[in-house]
């Protein structure tokens, strides 16, 4: 078994239990609200903003014998600059403040997921980060898929609010098959070891984002 397919299986727990939070089976039903939807995109902006410095961190860890890695993270870079933008964009076309996200602070376990990934870097092995590119990239393509049209046609919303779900879903297709080449070249135990831990931890924490957000909203329509 290639080193992908590994990947998959070895983190197929944590994905499912990713996939069938209430909030995300809603989404897939176009029955979130606004403030969630809204809500979910506050939070991706604070996590997507650490992208490009999350894979040039990674990029300055890795060894000569991993330069081509690190070419390939210049690639992933080129591709994901700026894409932050898109989602206040996105913001700001549900009627919300977009410059007013981009001046908050990210909840807890949106903080807890960016730390969490730059501590892998730092800390332990650099290649973990790409546990992080296999939970938002995969994960991208299936909520894009079972969620945007649903939440547009259910929230009424034009389509230029859902230029970050729609489009990155559409660009992560190619971005999948890009990384999946890449991870059938790792062959060392310890490196391919380091990536699984990684996923397995960013699903969980991811997952929280989530629930966080539908609490949040929860709670703010008691109130």
């Amino acid at each position: 078994m290639n080193f992908f397919d590994q990947l998959q299986r070895e983190t197929e727990s944590e994905r499912q239990q990713l996939l069938s939070l209430p909030v995300i089976q809603r989404g897939a039903r176009g029955e979130i609200t606004l403030e969630e939807y809204v809500g979910f995109l506050s939070q991706a902006y604070h996590h997507v903003k650490h992208t490009v410095p999350l894979m040039m961190a990674c990029g300055s860890r890795l060894t000569e014998r991993q330069e081509w890695l690190r070419v390939a993270l210049a690639e992933y870079i080129e591709e994901e600059i700026g894409h932050q933008e898109w989602i206040l964009n996105d913001i700001a076309a549900c009627g919300a403040d977009a410059e007013a996200v981009r001046r908050s602070k990210p909840n807890f376990s949106t903080e807890l997921m960016v730390a969490y990934a730059y501590d892998t870097i730092a800390r332990g092995n650099p290649l973990g980060f790409f546990g992080m590119v296999n939970v938002l990239e995969g994960t991208s393509i299936q909520l894009a898929d079972m969620a945007a049209g649903a939440i547009q046609k259910s929230l009424n919303l034009p389509s230029k609010a859902f230029s970050y779900l729609s489009s990155h879903g559409a660009l992560d297709v190619g971005h999948v098959a890009f990384f999946q080449g890449l991870m059938n070249k790792i062959e060392n135990p310890e490196d391919q070891q380091a990536i699984v831990h990684s996923a397995r931890a960013i699903y969980r924490l991811y997952a929280g984002i989530f629930r966080e957000v539908a609490a949040n909203c929860a709670l703010a329509e008691v109130a």
